[in-house]
């Protein structure tokens, strides 16, 4: 596994903890920057890691606000957690990276939606991150 997508699952973790605790993705950021200063060993992923977590606090709004538009009849608050959080950083590599190609960002969020949400969710991921690419580039 790449040091990138290791940190995709992190900046992932972090997200849905926020979520699920219902704490500010700032507070689960601190408590993961306090956890990765205590185990050095994964440092190598902690860096993209922690971008990809302060792109989306960064910029939520804007990220919210697409996967509202483009989600065809799925409100934020109907989606899966896991969902949420995998389209605001897919959607941020797409939107503020531009490091990471289009494809790879789509490919990248599709497959921790295939092994870690719903049977659906890696064609819904698919389509709705699909769907920005093409009309954001």
């Amino acid at each position: 596994m790449s040091a990138r997508t290791k940190a995709r699952k992190r900046a992932l973790d972090v997200l849905y903890v926020a979520d699920i605790r219902q704490i500010s993705i700032d507070d689960a950021l601190v408590q993961e920057t306090q956890r990765a200063i205590a185990t050095p060993e994964r440092n190598s992923s902690w860096g993209y890691a922690r971008d990809i977590v302060q792109g989306v606090i960064e910029n939520r709004p804007e990220i919210d606000e697409l996967i509202e538009t483009y989600s065809q009849g799925w409100s934020l608050a109907r989606m899966p957690t896991i969902d949420r959080a995998i389209l605001r950083i897919g959607i941020w590599e797409l939107t503020h990276n531009d490091d990471i190609p289009d494809a790879v960002a789509i490919s990248e969020a599709v497959e921790l939606a295939q092994s870690l949400s719903t049977d659906d969710s890696g064609s819904f991921v698919n389509g709705l991150l699909g769907r920005i690419a093409t009309t954001t580039a």
